[in-house]
């Protein structure tokens, strides 16, 4: 694998990585390889080898392999292997923060944080697996004892974003891990080499051959093979509503379990009574992370009328000194677009936006910073809800500013969309904090807080932006099958 990554003192070592399968590193492929391009500066940085159908397959094969005995180890024995990984990932944050910030453009101190968030949840469900508890009921007759046991599903699969390439992968992966399910990884083709960089920790870390392996390359023939193979069980899926649309259809096919966490689109609302201060910081923190390229980011920020001129004013400031350039400089908050595509939709959707009325307070425009996909930190105000940049999710660094009278019209305005992922919400009245979070149809509620995912909580969409949950002890639910004993005695 052709690699142009300059990490210091790296012991990961990048440049003999291939796809992994079954404890190996396959890194000559006759279906040849793709390309993985910095968006910073557009320079080719690695060609990894393309997997397919038959890879896939062969990773299946091996996952199904290591399932009898991963699954035999105690909870105890497979957290010890968590814990492992754990540590290991801490103790290279800085290599795996810039191979993720030179492969996606995330800023590298985002990068460093998303590290230690991955972490968290090998910490996490390396304790969760210990509490896999099963229940006896009480029996009809005196002659039976009546029992519920929880079992691993078996081999499972993840198909994982570009936007947070360690984050959704260990999210997925551990509880999977602590199940006793060995697992096949899909990766995004633009967050490749973040897998591929976490699968040489597994190794170093002594997991057992096929419990851990990653095939990268063309999405279609990886994706059907893992959806018609029947040993796969069970399938977890992060990305587009469309996708997942199609992915269900695919499941249905064998009647796979299938988690889905799909797109966002959402609301901010902003109340009267709010602290503007901390209402414009969660603003920034929630629109702007990972450039405005999160689905969960604040999309539609909606702001009573009686606070909008002020709100503004602090959030234009705020936006204003966010710093602009290639994600491996320290003190960059805003790094690229992933890509080109990505790049031309949120210039689409600002020129809509400017086109109908819109008003922009800051940004606007494409960054003069490098070479590469950056677009400026944008406000705009005067928005209304025919532009595209209401209904549609920008995955931008773009936030619009739209005004409302009352709880009831604002409720209503954040309600309407096929999406319910997250939203947020800023108030210091406690009544309305209660009313407006249990009437907002969104997965996640962040109330006066505007990062609100951590490992030890259920995230997940309603409506169109999926089902199933990640996190919490409802996160590791999918990876087990309860079974009823009946004993007669």
């Amino acid at each position: 694998m052709a690699v142009n990554l300059q990490v210091q003192n790296s012991l990961i070592d990048i440049e003999n990585l291939g796809l992994y399968v079954n404890g190996e590193w396959l890194t000559t492929l006759k279906s040849g390889t793709f390309k993985i391009k910095n968006p910073s500066t557009k320079e080719l940085i690695a060609e990894v080898p393309k997997g397919g159908r038959e890879e896939a397959k062969a990773a299946i094969k091996a996952a199904e392999a290591a399932f009898p005995g991963w699954k035999s180890l105690t909870a105890a024995e497979r957290a010890d292997y968590m814990l492992k990984l754990r540590d290991l990932m801490l103790e290279h944050q800085e290599e795996l923060a810039t191979i993720m910030s030179m492969e996606m453009g995330k800023a590298y101190n985002e990068s460093k944080a998303e590290v230690n968030f991955s972490a968290s949840f090998l910490t996490w469900y390396s304790e969760e697996g210990k509490r896999i508890y099963g229940e006896t009921v009480p029996a009809s007759a005196p002659n039976k004892r009546l029992m519920v046991i929880k079992q691993p599903v078996g081999v499972v699969a993840a198909i994982t974003p570009w936007n947070f390439p360690l984050g959704m992968l260990a999210r997925k992966l551990a509880p999977a891990l602590a199940a006793g399910c060995p697992s096949v990884i899909k990766p995004a083709s633009q967050a490749t080499l973040s897998a591929l960089a976490l699968a040489k920790l597994a190794e170093m870390a002594g997991y057992p051959k096929g419990v851990i392996n990653i095939v990268a390359g063309s999405t279609r023939e990886i994706s059907d093979e893992l959806f018609d193979h029947p040993a796969v069980k069970k399938i977890s899926f992060t990305g587009s509503t469309e996708v997942g649309k199609e992915l269900v259809k695919k499941s249905a096919r064998r009647l796979k379990k299938l988690s889905l966490e799909l797109g966002g689109h959402a609301p901010f609302i902003v109340f009267e009574d709010a602290d503007l201060e901390k209402a414009a910081s969660g603003a920034v923190a929630s629109k702007f992370r990972n450039s405005g390229q999160t689905c969960i980011c604040a999309n539609r920020i909606y702001v009573h009328r009686n606070v909008k001129k002020k709100f503004s004013e602090l959030f234009v400031e705020k936006v204003k000194e966010l710093k602009v350039g290639n994600s491996l400089d320290s003190s960059v908050e805003i790094g690229p677009l992933v890509n080109e595509g990505g790049l031309n939709k949120v210039k689409e959707h600002v020129d809509d936006a400017v086109q109908k009325g819109a008003e922009v307070l800051c940004g606007g425009n494409t960054s003069d910073e490098g070479n590469g996909y950056f677009y400026e930190p944008t406000v705009m105000d005067n928005i209304t809800d025919d532009m595209k940049i209401m209904s549609e999710e920008t995955f931008g660094p773009v936030a619009p500013i739209a005004v409302f009278d009352d709880d009831e019209e604002v409720i209503k305005k954040a309600n309407d969309t096929e999406y319910g992922l997250a939203a947020y919400l800023y108030t210091s009245n406690l009544e309305r904090a209660v009313l407006v979070s249990e009437s907002l149809n969104f997965g996640v509620v962040g109330l006066n807080d505007a990062i609100p995912s951590v490992a030890q909580a259920p995230f997940g969409g309603m409506n169109e932006s999926g089902y199933g949950r990640e996190g919490g002890h409802q996160g590791i639910r999918d990876y087990l099958e309860e079974k009823f004993i009946s004993l007669g005695i």
